[in-house]
């Protein structure tokens, strides 16, 4: 569930305590926790309402001047169900505590060191997790395209698995591309020590 920049400034503030959505389908769950730019978000009650039970004032705590403002911002010929869902701003990003760590003890090392190679032996890339950090590494900022031509790996492919190395705390995303962290830093200084 993805949220404009605007919006979730309004959720960190708590003046914006809803959203709307458009799906087929469901995609979050009440009390889950979603990452966003600006920390976590909560997800509370979910239930689906017809276009006609929308009002102006729930436009407004989604962030909108107006119901028909609201409206107009679901995709154009759009299908699906409208979900009312209720939103609030839950703390930091843990994540970021995490990649400014700069020292591993050796059993954070091996812990690290034992994720890295799930994600490697679960993959049916291959061993791919020391290749994306050493790229990202000596090409800091590159965007996921330069990185797949680099590795050969799927553009799609990259950029939800160098998710999961930034959810271990070992790479930072930016608008234009993603630079090891200083804990994706040590891991590797560590890793050419062994």
């Amino acid at each position: 569930m993805l949220f404009k920049g605007i919006h979730l400034q309004g959720i960190r503030s708590g003046e914006i305590t809803m959203a709307f959505r458009k799906w087929q389908k469901v995609s979050v769950n009440t009390g889950s926790l979603l990452h966003t730019s600006v920390g976590l978000l909560e997800i509370g009650k979910v239930e689906a309402i017809k276009e006609n039970d929308i009002t102006d004032k729930d436009a407004i705590r989604a962030g909108f001047t107006d119901k028909r403002q609201l409206l107009k911002s679901f995709p154009h010929n759009s299908t699906g169900t409208i979900f009312k869902i209720a939103v609030r701003y839950h703390s930091a990003d843990p994540r970021i505590k995490l990649r400014e760590q700069t020292e591993l003890s050796e059993q954070q090392f091996k812990d690290l060191k034992g994720q890295l190679k799930r994600l490697d032996r679960y993959s049916k890339q291959g061993d791919w997790t020391e290749k994306i950090l050493m790229t990202i590494k000596d090409n800091p900022n590159l965007h996921a395209i330069g990185i797949a031509k680099l590795t050969g790996f799927e553009k799609e492919w990259l950029k939800l698995n160098i998710r999961k190395l930034k959810n271990l705390g070992l790479t930072i995303s930016h608008n234009v591309g993603y630079e090891l962290s200083p804990l994706g830093n040590e891991y590797l200084t560590k890793l050419s020590n062994i």
